[in-house]
């Protein structure tokens, strides 16, 4: 089973990500993010559209991390690859990984 990174979306990410515009994803350089994103080998991304139990999905390929910037204005860059699976998702032309 892969290792997957679970991370919740605004619509509008989302739908970046599952057109093929967006290819990476940022985060704080906080303690949390720390705690979830340094160290672990992640296989893929599970991201979702809302908390909703019907909410879209998808399933994306991690690529990487790397950190930027330093103090208050550090962040991660989560680097994504293709997109695997997409579930419940009605918001245009989708680019899958392998096609």
């Amino acid at each position: 089973m892969p290792a997957t990174l679970h991370l919740n979306l605004h619509r509008e990410f989302f739908a970046q990500i599952a057109t093929g515009r967006k290819r990476v994803e940022y985060r704080s350089r906080t303690p949390y993010w720390r705690r979830r994103l340094e160290g672990r080998p992640y296989d893929v991304i599970q991201f979702r559209n809302g908390y909703a139990t019907k909410a879209p999905e998808m399933l994306v390929q991690f690529r990487g991390l790397r950190r930027y910037g330093k103090g208050r204005n550090a962040y991660y860059a989560i680097r994504l690859g293709g997109i695997l699976k997409i579930k419940r998702w009605r918001g245009g032309t989708v680019v899958m990984a392998g096609e």
